[in-house]
């Protein structure tokens, strides 16, 4: 079976996207073939992010391999923050002191209008291949649920009336903006 390296150490990440390409690739993950270090993700969009990853797998262990970055777009912050979503109160990467930031932020905008992104580098050959995905939605005025991580407690997806971390896993990871994106990704995989 084919091998393609997913450019992180979240093995939960790695094994939902290993029943995806079930049969047809086996996805290892950067601790699968023996990477410790910390990619320092310096691009100043999601893209350059997963790119700068991809390539470093590719160009250092000579592996087919596929990168992601996802970050929280809000219209009224002008589009914040973005690429810097994990570290936006700080380098800590503390997601209560994000969400409080982004809902301080936000307490005098007349528009909570938002969106959730993830980008996916795959090089697969020398090639490189970008695959999006996309989730519209709101910022709450509060935190509601306890499943998730990150922003999920604040986010509202469009046509729901609960927050990502109001819904179940199964029910999240059908209409995320990750699942979009690795649904692009896989159906590119099962078309070569």
């Amino acid at each position: 079976m084919t091998q393609l390296v997913f450019a992180t150490h979240n093995k939960n990440k790695s094994f939902e996207i290993n029943k995806m390409l079930e049969g047809q690739y086996e996805v290892l993950t950067l601790s699968d073939i023996g990477c410790t270090e910390d990619i320092p993700e310096t691009g100043l969009t999601l893209e350059e992010n997963a790119l700068i990853k991809a390539r470093y797998v590719y160009s250092n262990y000579k592996k087919n391999c596929f990168a992601d970055d996802s970050g929280l777009e809000i219209d009224a912050l002008d589009n914040e923050p973005g690429v810097f979503s994990a570290r936006y109160a700080g380098d800590e990467k503390n997601d209560e002191a994000n969400m409080q930031k982004v809902l301080s932020e936000l307490a005098d905008k007349p528009s909570r209008d938002a969106q959730f992104r993830t980008v996916i580098a795959l090089i697969l050959d020398g090639k490189e291949f970008l695959f999006e995905g996309a989730i519209r939605g709101t910022i709450a005025t509060e935190k509601k649920g306890t499943k998730g991580f990150g922003y999920d407690p604040v986010f509202i997806p469009e046509q729901q009336t609960r927050t990502f971390a109001e819904m179940e896993p199964e029910e999240k990871n059908t209409i995320s903006h990750r699942a979009l994106a690795v649904k692009k990704l896989t159906d590119f995989l099962k078309s070569k």
